[in-house]
């Protein structure tokens, strides 16, 4: 039986998320990586009604890589919180392993 993947810890370090997970291995996420990424609709898109996606554009500044704060959301999510207002994405845990290089 696989044992499911989950952070151990998760903290801000400089301008990377550290999350060190359940099997031992640690990965580092830059913050503006990790906003750029963010699969929320108002980021990504989302399919109307015939499955279209139209991927709106995106406009960052400063304060879009400035994470202010996170909560965990259940014991499957992140819900990042950004110097711009956006706090809508939430990141799973399997894509949070697969955002790191």
């Amino acid at each position: 039986m696989n044992e499911r993947l989950t952070p151990n810890n998760i903290a801000a370090i400089g301008n990377e998320l550290a999350i060190a997970w359940s099997d031992g291995r640690e990965t580092y996420i830059s913050f503006e990586s990790l906003r750029r990424s963010c699969p929320c609709a108002a980021c990504c898109g989302e399919p109307d009604a015939l499955g279209n996606v139209l991927a709106p554009e995106v406009q960052y500044q400063p304060a879009s890589f400035e994470l202010r704060s996170w909560n965990l959301i259940g014991g499957y999510a992140i819900q990042p919180m950004w110097g711009d207002g956006h706090a809508t994405g939430l990141y799973n845990f399997t894509y949070l392993r697969k955002l790191a290089p």
